[in-house]
């Protein structure tokens, strides 16, 4: 049953879907790998990614992946084995990732801002054979030696994806932010260049692309406690598919996707790289989303395809000059992770001249399952119409079990190809969201008569930072670490530079001193710096129920109206 008062069955969101947008869609039986290797044979010598002038076409990027594969299974490592990726942007990512797979291995996604727990507590739980990182982060990975060895890591150094001529330059801009520039001597460091310029095959693999896992996509899932949603081969195509689909201006071939969001993240994996390259398209890598640097990266390489979160397309929307720059080739563009405002929809498609549309999707479902049409019927406010081969529904929150009608106001439930296979050994979190093939979102949502979905609210307390995750007991737990920290609880703050920032609202112990800056700096020192307070609020005590639960929903009142922060580095 879908989740309108509609005959058992009937799909109503078909009708707002584009003319040329199939309802239904013949998944292909491949692995993500053979899925690639398609474009690949197809556009040998297309540029596949650019990263600042440097250049890899896709045989380059095949041939470099083949190689960094070989390595790995130099290393022991197989089908099965977990390979980790602790990288921003770069090149190393996209080779790296096809590589994992290609030996049928799976991806296990870390953050590059993550340092001490966080970093360690992922590499506990996914225990990697081997890790991918750059030589900027492996202090990082030293400091956590003693709670998990890899056995060995692959490191790159920045400067060797640069063009030549920039490269001298690389090193200097890096000795400027304190940065390292050595390559590390350690006996489990296995070079980069290397690996990626030593000749080796290895055999193709086959395996069911249903049951194989592909990446280890961490999550919070309905708890806040980072769990690794599996995704499979099958998953990760359908969901390509479906997003590639979807898009009706899609010119396989001529495609240019600017991937400014990050590829850790399940949004940028699957809609900037993996639909990029499925599509034969050349995808332009952006370490880090700076809005100056991205005009003139969109300058040079007019990109086509611009996928982001709403914090972006604001930082776009106010730049000052925006009206010199090369803007309009940009066709189409899914916004994701946060709510989009109407005035930042029409006044990037008044600049642009191309089309920004609303989409959801998440960690758990690879992550699309809703988007607006890009042409004819499109809803201010909603997350848009279920793509091909996806169903919805709304059920009550209490069970989970009654499913409701039209306009009524529940939990948003998904089935489709690209729902996870499960949670990375932990049965009991499957359990909960995972029934019957239907996926339990944590989305508090409402449908429409015409099956557009439209989110009410949270179910999860999780802080959206500029499209990154905050989970509050994950920063709350550090702040408790602190001696003078007596009771604290963290919510979310509306922000106009990311959408959301995180609030801190703590209770001194009884004689005891600590400025709202000491305890800034004390998250910072510990977990990922987008995820310490903006803004420390002290109290004498915090509210609570009668049996004695923090009531967030006052705290989110009070820090609603509190002035926003001061914009600073995060």
């Amino acid at each position: 049953m879908v989740a309108t008062a509609t005959p058992e069955g009937e799909r109503v969101w078909f009708r707002s879907y584009p003319s040329t947008v199939p309802h239904h869609l013949a998944i292909p039986d491949q692995l993500l790998t053979e899925l690639l290797g398609e474009s690949v044979r197809r556009w040998p010598g297309r540029t596949a990614i650019i990263y600042y002038g440097a250049k890899w076409s896709y045989h380059r990027l095949w041939q470099e992946s083949e190689r960094l594969a070989a390595a790995l299974a130099r290393e022991g490592v197989g089908a099965g084995d977990r390979v980790a990726l602790y990288l921003p942007n770069t090149p190393a990512y996209p080779i790296a990732f096809l590589a994992i797979l290609r030996l049928g291995a799976v991806v296990v996604q870390v953050s590059p801002l993550y340092i001490g727990q966080d970093l360690s507590r992922l590499l506990k739980d996914s225990a990697p054979k081997a890790l991918v990182t750059l030589e900027i982060l492996y202090p990082n990975l030293e400091k956590v030696r003693s709670e998990y060895a890899v056995p060995a890591v692959f490191v790159g150094r920045v400067r060797d994806f640069y063009p030549g001529i920039l490269r001298p330059f690389v090193n200097i801009v890096l000795r400027r932010q304190n940065l390292p520039t050595g390559f590390p001597k350690d006996a489990w460091v296995r070079p980069w260049k290397k690996a990626v310029t030593t000749p080796g095959t290895i055999p193709a693999i086959r395996a069911d692309p249903k049951t194989t896992p592909a990446v280890l996509q961490y999550t919070g899932g309905t708890t806040g406690r980072p769990k690794a949603a599996v995704l499979t081969h099958r998953n990760l195509v359908a969901n390509v598919v479906q997003g590639n689909t979807w898009n009706i201006r899609l010119e396989p071939g001529n495609e240019v996707v600017m991937a400014s969001i990050p590829l850790f993240h399940i949004y940028g994996l699957t809609v900037a790289l993996l639909m990029g390259l499925a599509a034969g398209g050349t995808v332009v890598l952006q370490t880090r989303p700076e809005i100056r640097e991205l005009l003139k990266l969109i300058d040079r390489y007019q990109p086509t395809q611009f996928p982001g979160v709403p914090a972006l397309y604001m930082a776009f929307n106010r730049q000052p000059d925006i009206a010199k720059h090369r803007i309009h080739s940009i066709r189409y563009c899914v916004s994701g992770s946060a709510p989009l405002p109407l005035e930042v929809q029409r006044r990037f498609e008044e600049l642009t001249g191309g089309t920004l549309v609303e989409g959801y999707g998440l960690s758990e479902t690879s992550p699309i399952t809703h988007v607006n049409p890009l042409s004819g019927n499109r809803r201010v406010g909603s997350i848009g119409v279920p793509v091909p081969e996806t169903d919805q529904r709304v059920v009550d929150l209490e069970t989970g079990t009654k499913v409701l009608g039209v306009n009524e106001e529940g939990e948003l439930s998904v089935r489709g190809p690209q729902v996870m296979l499960e949670y990375y050994h932990q049965p009991e979190e499957t359990n909960l969201v995972l029934r019957d093939g239907w996926f339990r979102t944590g989305d508090v949502a409402r449908i429409d008569a015409d099956g557009f979905a439209y989110i009410v609210d949270r179910k999860k307390d999780m802080v959206d930072v500029g499209g990154l995750k905050v989970y509050p007991r994950e920063v709350e737990e550090v702040l408790f670490q602190h001696p003078a920290v007596g009771d604290a609880a963290v919510v979310g703050a509306p922000d106009p530079e990311r959408g959301e920032s995180v609030v801190a609202f703590i209770v001194r112990k009884p004689g005891a001193a600590v400025t709202a800056e000491e305890l800034t700096l004390f998250v910072r020192d510990r977990i990922a710096h987008y995820k310490a307070p903006r803004r420390v609020e002290f109290r004498e005590q915090l509210p609570r129920t009668g049996v004695q639960k923090v009531l967030r929903r006052v705290l989110r009142e009070e820090a609603a109206k509190l002035p926003p922060p001061e914009s600073k580095k995060a």
